[in-house]
């Protein structure tokens, strides 16, 4: 009977202990579970701001600064050095540069010698976690697009960012893209900060409100890393995916619904005279129809893999750029069979096969460009001129397109190769059209092939990058406008 009791008790003892546990763990996970409030203003954009809650996220946030010092011109001819020629006329042939961090998207978007005394607030967008405060009723409102980037938006921004300022993120870091435009300062959850993204999405039938945690892991970034124009009247940032998001979509889109909402062009190009279009950035559209986006990858498993820091913790990498950089965690999660090496010599093959196809297509379309200058110099009738000029408007697109997007065609190696494909087929149709009637009017192409060779190489000669954009024009080419 004694022996029944102790047992009796021990038993008794161990359920109370089991017991124990088992509210410690169920009273652990519901904390965890619990939603997050940081204790922060619910409209806070400071990035600062999130530093010390923060500790692990921010040391690897900070790695956007580093190694990022330089400015780089990809008119250089070791990048793309025909671009001056190729964006004759627009902003972009003046300067246009290599991407750095994100920490210096603001300072590099006031720096830049394409904003002038005429740019809008929209150029502001997607460079500063001010935006969605400058949107709201209290702050300009609806009124934002289209104000003045230097007289009205910089000041307002100053102003709101002086309390900011950190010597640890440069003169800009402190209000460029940062923790409140992916996140709520309050509850830390992802979350869409971008109106056009959202006035998208619900075009295409798609409801936010419904999206997965592995959704969002793309969308906080797609609010940004997509193409975009403004629409004609209030100069709002539109993104053009009614007709879907490849860019033979967009191409259509453009062509069609734009134009019927008032939107025909970017600019006039200034040797071909052309109504051309300018691409930007469509790094969400591309990968949507790329291997690792059909495959269900979000833009963060690679860009943002999880890390273990601090000896135990992991967390999500807040490094933006390269996933070369973090092979193991971005990469070998999943393709774990191949060698480190062998996947970056994988990506290196893409890309270079990439370059080689890119180089094609520029220099094609720059040649097309000189023809059709030609044709309108010489007296082609304005209705052959415009025929050669669509080809030119096509080509145009179908190479920016890419070369726009920053993963050098990684994202979609098919996709990227075919349409350049596409945009030498458009070239060459404009240079055939324009052979055969300069043809006609007795011109001498073979001399106007050799000024066309001198004036690109005067181009690729030229070592101040700000002055290349000069020579696309001259005495043989008069600019078109």
């Amino acid at each position: 009977m004694g022996n029944f009791k102790k047992k009796s008790l021990l038993l008794i003892a161990l359920y109370f202990l089991l017991l124990t546990a088992l509210v410690a763990c169920s009273s652990s996970e519901a904390k965890e579970n619990e939603p997050m409030d940081t204790g922060l203003d619910k409209n806070e954009f400071l990035n600062i701001a999130f530093k010390d809650q923060f500790p692990l996220q921010w040391e690897s946030y900070m790695k956007n600064m580093v190694n990022e010092k330089d400015v780089i011109p990809k008119s250089d001819p070791s990048i793309e050095p025909y671009l001056p020629a190729l964006w004759s006329g627009y902003g972009f042939a003046v300067e246009y540069n290599t991407t750095r961090g994100h920490t210096y998207a603001l300072e590099d978007q006031i720096n830049i010698r394409r904003v002038t005394d005429k740019t809008g607030g929209s150029c502001l967008t997607c460079k500063s976690s001010v935006v969605p405060h400058l949107l709201s009723d209290e702050e300009f409102g609806d009124e934002y697009w289209a104000a003045n980037f230097n007289n009205e938006i910089l000041p307002r921004i100053t102003e709101l960012g002086a309390p900011g300022v950190s010597e640890e993120l440069g003169e800009w870091g402190h209000i460029s893209i940062g923790c409140s435009d992916c996140h709520d300062p309050v509850t830390m959850e992802l979350r869409v900060t971008r109106p056009s993204f959202t006035n998208a999405m619900e075009r295409m039938g798609v409801d936010l409100s419904r999206a997965t945690q592995n959704d969002m892991r793309t969308y906080v970034c797609a609010q940004c890393h997509v193409e975009y124009y403004f629409e004609p009247e209030k100069n709002k940032v539109t993104f053009p995916w009614d007709l879907g998001l490849r860019v033979e979509n967009i191409y259509e889109y453009k062509e069609t619904i734009a134009k019927e909402q008032g939107f025909d062009y970017d600019w006039i190009h200034q040797i071909s005279g052309t109504p051309s279009l300018k691409a930007q950035h469509p790094e969400f559209e591309l990968s949507s129809y790329g291997p690792h986006g059909t495959a269900g990858v979000s833009c963060s498993d690679c860009h943002m893999p999880y890390q273990r820091v601090d000896g135990k913790k992991k967390i999500s990498s807040h490094r933006w750029g390269s996933p070369l950089e973090t092979i193991e965690e971005s990469c070998r999660t999943c393709h774990g069979d191949k060698t480190p090496t062998q996947l970056e010599d994988r990506v290196k093959d893409i890309q270079e096969r990439h370059k080689v196809a890119l180089l094609e297509a520029q220099e094609l379309n720059t040649i097309s460009h000189y023809y059709v200058n030609r044709m309108i110099t010489a007296g082609v009738s304005e209705e052959k001129i415009g025929e050669a000029q669509q080809h030119v408007r096509k080509a145009q697109w179908y190479w920016d397109f890419i070369a726009a997007e920053n993963s050098y065609g990684f994202h979609n190696p098919d996709g990227s190769i075919d349409a350049f494909r596409i945009s030498s087929i458009e070239s060459q149709a404009a240079i055939v059209k324009a052979t055969e009637e300069l043809a006609k009017l007795g011109e001498d192409i073979e001399e106007l092939k050799r000024q066309i060779e001198v004036t690109m190489q005067t181009i690729y000669d030229e070592e101040d990058h700000f002055e290349k954009h000069k020579h696309a024009i001259n005495e043989w080419f008069p600019a078109q406008y």
